[in-house]
């Protein structure tokens, strides 16, 4: 039997090669997942452990508040010569040096006057005296090291993209406005020459200090040990003259310190992609199964000789299985290796959406081989099971019968009973997951389960709606394709079980896209309307994605230009507060004229009389800690000063305003805010002028921010477009991984129609027999082609909607409303159609190519 199965493969091999191609493309993607994960975790590791290899200890900042746009607490420089007297220790230097936290430091301005790098990759500034090089993590490629307030070295990446050389000049905007300085070198980490698509600057320590006032403070001391002087010992003898926000590790600690924030980030992208990868292989058991099934109905006569052969039930199923094993292993093993070039495409992936990540050489363990063959073979070998089972169940006798069927199974039978329970299943996961006060986090991960039943649901009903939607469809194919659009419609109602199993491969796909469309839709027009509720001004100022906090100095130019009645900042940090970290805003009484607040206890009086430790917090945040007006409570900085703060006002975002709140949950007067966090940035400011916006005033504003390159003046209703279409990027990627399950299914309805035209193929030739044209053919193959592409379209796009609905309605509380995509949905069936005739390219010439005469003789 073994050998049997081995040679019914190597005879069918279009059947055999289309089955498998479901599941390559699956397996591909989860190997491609490990590949890429794995390489940008080698990626930073190197980079990690490269930037101690001469360090034997290293003294730090603690990260006192997580996510702080001003980084983890800086060590005093007074430190330095204590340090350096301490037995044992041969070398010391203080550096500006921190991966963690702060991002977008210091920018690289072009010639043209724009910043270097995507809106998206962060900017780094280091701060390295050249007498201590040997603790430099980036080594030269050519030139020397900065020295003087002049100078700067670049990455050797950003050298490279953009044609910089050592003698340049190149402009470099940190706290204040660009200015030039002299390029005197090119760096790289160790091995690696981009990090992650990052710009990075390296000043010698005194300016760096100054442009990123740290004047007096270092991020980092490193320590090199005297030989045979253990770094432990180093440790435990420096620990006592620490400050409570310095810690002081070994080289390797602090290595592995910076690689375990590094490794959540990457886990997430892995998850991410995985899930993308599942839906993928979800789709290709679909498509396993379906033509599974069909050759097995079409060997009926097969199988029966072999039992009447003396070929045993065990055995069939054995010989059945084998193939699907068979198919596992060779597809899993293709997809493993296609993963190393889809690992390279979902990296492009990244870099198009401005997402770049570092790597170095292409990563390839042990785990990715064996999850990858295990998985693909395992999912291949439980979609053989049933149609395996349903084998069995050829009876003897049948050989001998003509147009013998195979009797129907126990599961087939109850299926209307099975579908109804699995529907009402999901109706209530949905409802529960809808209509209950839950958390938002498991409301959507009930949705996201509700939504897999609702799919097998309908998968496990679908036969009973394919022939009215195949009528309702078939329309315009019968009007339009005379003979062959008749022939067409009646041939997709023909099997409906199969048709509907092939259309339930694409409908998934599409089903997932139409609830990510829907869910967009109402994102961006909840946003849209939310911001435009709570912006007053004429124009906003941002950093350059929008979203990153730039030098304050910048609103306090846009106050000077001609035209501007009013130019007022909300500054932004992060602080510790009841133990979490929690946005803090610093404002001043003009925010009021350019932003609406809902009062609930309180005015827009008030802001102006917040003092030096009042504040203003959100009514939820406020019920949540039990305070009111009057309440005092503490926040604690990212330097790890402690403030003592007094409720004055509450506030409470309309619903809408919920989505995308412009003010954090804690406001304080801008004085006091800039008191407490003396590296605070603006995250948003605001311009109104008398005679609103205008092109005399644009242009005004423009040339006063010139000088700094790393904002971007926006008017009102272009910033509003900007920052709700930020979803698009989100969207598009969520677009392109869902288009892998789409495609899987096309192999799955390219599969069904060569079996549907092989299983026909005496049809076939009494119809060229009677006259019809080899172009009627291929129209006949293609018009069935298409009707089932839209009946896949016809169930999952109406489920994607619907589920989107839910979503909404669950999320209604945070400011999302429901919008229809009409347009995308238009798009989603234009695309379904085409597929449709893609789909039915090889098929139909197959069909029409087939010779009449042994068409006709074909048993």
């Amino acid at each position: 039997m073994r050998r049997v199965a081995i040679r019914g493969l190597l005879a069918r091999p279009v059947r055999t090669i289309l089955t498998a191609l479901a599941i390559v493309l699956g397996v591909a993607m989860v190997s491609g997942t490990y590949v890429l994960t794995d390489t940008i975790e080698n990626a930073f590791n190197g980079i990690f452990s490269s930037s101690y290899r001469n360090t034997s200890v290293v003294i730090a900042g603690k990260e006192v508040v997580a996510d702080s746009s001003s980084g983890s607490a800086t060590v005093p420089e007074s430190l330095l010569p204590k340090v350096r007297r301490i037995d044992g220790v041969q070398e010391a230097a203080g550096a500006i040096y921190s991966l963690e936290g702060s991002s977008d430091l210091a920018k690289l301005v072009g010639k043209n006057g724009k910043p270097l790098g995507s809106a998206q990759s962060p900017s780094f500034a280091f701060g390295f005296n050249a007498a201590d090089s040997r603790f430099n993590p980036l080594s030269l490629t050519t030139g020397r090291w900065a020295v003087g307030p002049g100078q700067v070295v670049i990455d050797k990446n950003t050298a490279d993209e953009h044609g910089y050389k050592v003698g340049d000049s190149v402009g470099v905007s940190a706290e204040g406005p660009a200015r030039d300085f002299k390029i005197t070198g090119i760096a790289k980490f160790g091995q690696v020459a981009s990090l992650g698509g990052a710009t990075i600057a390296i000043f010698d320590v005194p300016t760096a200090q100054k442009l990123l006032r740290k004047e007096g403070q270092f991020d980092s001391i490193f320590i090199a040990g005297a030989e045979g002087v253990p770094p432990s010992k180093l440790v435990g003898d420096i620990r006592p003259l620490l400050p409570p926000t310095a810690a002081v590790k070994t080289a390797r600690q602090q290595a592995s310190s910076n690689s375990k924030e590094t490794k959540k980030f990457i886990s997430f992208i892995q998850a991410f992609l995985l899930a993308f990868a599942g839906i993928a292989l979800f789709v290709g058991s679909f498509v396993i199964y379906n033509t599974l099934s069909i050759t097995v109905a079409q060997r009926t006569r097969e199988f029966a000789t072999l039992r009447t052969l003396g070929a045993t039930r065990r055995q069939v199923l054995r010989s059945v299985l084998l193939e699907g094993l068979v198919i596992g292993l060779i597809a899993s093993t293709i997809g493993l290796l296609l993963g190393l070039a889809l690992a390279k495409g979902l990296n492009a992936i990244f870099d198009a959406l401005g997402l770049s990540l570092p790597h170095t050489g292409t990563v390839f363990k042990e785990r990715t081989v064996i999850v990858s063959l295990l998985l693909g073979t395992a999912i291949t070998v439980l979609s053989t099971i049933a149609p395996a089972r349903h084998a069995t169940r050829v009876a003897p006798i049948a050989a001998v019968r003509e147009g013998a069927e195979l009797p129907a199974t126990r599961a087939s039978k109850r299926s209307p009973v099975i579908g109804a329970v699995v529907f009402l299943a999901a109706l209530a996961v949905l409802a529960y997951a809808s209509f209950s006060n839950l958390k938002v986090g498991d409301a959507l991960l009930l949705l996201g389960l509700g939504c897999l039943l609702l799919f097998a649901a309908t998968a496990l009903n679908a036969a009973r709606l394919v022939r009215p939607l195949a009528a309702a469809i078939g329309v315009p194919v019968r009007r339009a394709g005379g003979a062959p659009g008749q022939l067409a419609a009646e041939n997709s109602t023909r099997n409906p079980a199969r048709t509907a199993r092939t259309a339930a491969a694409l409908m998934i796909g599409l089903g997932l896209v139409a609830l990510v469309a829907t869910l967009g839709q109402g994102l961006r027009e909840s946003d849209k309307q939310s911001l435009e509720r709570q912006v007053r001004a004429d124009y906003v100022l941002t950093s350059k994605n929008g979203y990153d906090t730039f030098a304050t100095s910048a609103a306090q130019a846009a106050t000077n230009a001609p035209g501007v009645d009013t130019a007022t900042s909300v500054r932004q940090e992060q602080a510790k507060v009841f133990g979490k970290g929690e946005r803090v805003n610093g404002v001043d009484p003009a925010i009021a004229q350019v932003l609406r607040v809902n009062w609930t206890t309180g005015s827009d009086a008030l802001l102006g009389r917040l003092g030096t430790d009042g504040a203003v917090v959100e009514k939820d945040y406020a019920k949540k800690h039990d305070l009111r007006v009057g309440s005092r409570f503490d926040i604690t900085t990212p330097t790890g000063n402690r403030i003592s703060l007094r409720v004055l006002g509450i506030q409470q975002p309309k619903t809408i305003d919920k989505l995308d709140p412009l003010l954090a949950k804690i406001v304080i007067a801008r004085a006091t805010f800039d008191r407490a966090f003396p590296r605070g940035k603006d995250v948003l400011a605001f311009v109104k002028t008398a005679g609103g916006a205008n092109p005399e005033t644009t242009s005004a504003l423009h040339g006063t921010l010139d000088s700094f390159p790393d904002t971007k003046l926006e008017t009102k209703a272009g910033w509003v477009k900007a920052r709700s279409n930020a979803f698009n990027t989100l969207l598009n990627l969520l677009y392109v991984l869902l288009a892998l399950s789409v495609i899987v299914s096309l192999f799955g309805m390219v599969n069904t129609l060569v079996l549907s035209v092989f299983e026909r193929t005496r049809e076939v030739g009494m119809l060229r027999a009677v006259g019809m044209t080899r172009r009627q053919v291929r129209r006949m193959v293609r018009h069935e082609s298409v009707i089932t592409a839209l009946i896949g379209a016809g169930l999952g796009l109406p489920l994607g909607v619907a589920v989107a609905a839910l979503a909404t309605h669950a999320l209604a509380d945070e400011g999302v409303t429901f919008s229809l995509p009409v347009g995308a949905l238009i798009l989603f069936t234009v695309v379904a159609f085409v597929a449709g005739i893609v789909a039915a390219v090889f098929p139909a010439r197959r069909a029409s190519r087939l010779n009449v005469l042994e068409a006709l003789a074909y048993e």
